[in-house]
């Protein structure tokens, strides 16, 4: 399952992220994992959850970030919950991209039985129509 969080820069998606997480923390029985763009949510995260800095990994463009996230599951199989904060910055602009990444990673959630969310830092209407049905409040 795939869980977008949408909204404009300074919309509080991080905080819904981070909050999301630590409550991920006390249900989830797998491990969780969060993937963010230099390492600013450490204080702000259980010590529990694997805090990943993609910056270190040298991660660019949609493609480089769907191997990097199936290379995640395919190294722990007990992963249950990925976060991923600041998606458009690692990935890119580019809004169709981005939608043939979620539909190419839906496929890989398919099979792993995991969930899989992410903060878009945009307009809701600058996205493609297929993706809008991911979007959580």
């Amino acid at each position: 399952m795939i869980k977008l969080i949408v909204g404009n820069k300074g919309s509080g998606k991080t905080k819904t992220l981070i909050d999301m997480i630590n409550a991920a923390v006390k249900t989830t029985a797998g491990n969780i994992v969060c993937v963010e763009k230099g390492l600013k949510m450490t204080y702000d995260i259980d010590h529990a959850v694997r805090l990943i800095d993609i910056e270190e990994y040298k991660v660019e463009g949609y493609d480089a970030f769907y191997g990097f996230l199936a290379g995640i599951f395919a190294g722990n199989y007990d992963i249950s919950e990925i976060f991923v904060d600041g998606t458009l910055k690692i990935g890119g602009r580019n809004y169709d991209e981005f939608a043939a990444f979620i539909e190419r990673l839906q496929v890989l959630l398919d099979v792993s039985k995991a969930e899989v969310t992410f903060t878009v830092s945009c307009d809701v209407s600058e996205l493609p129509e297929n993706v809008k049905k991911y979007i959580v409040d």
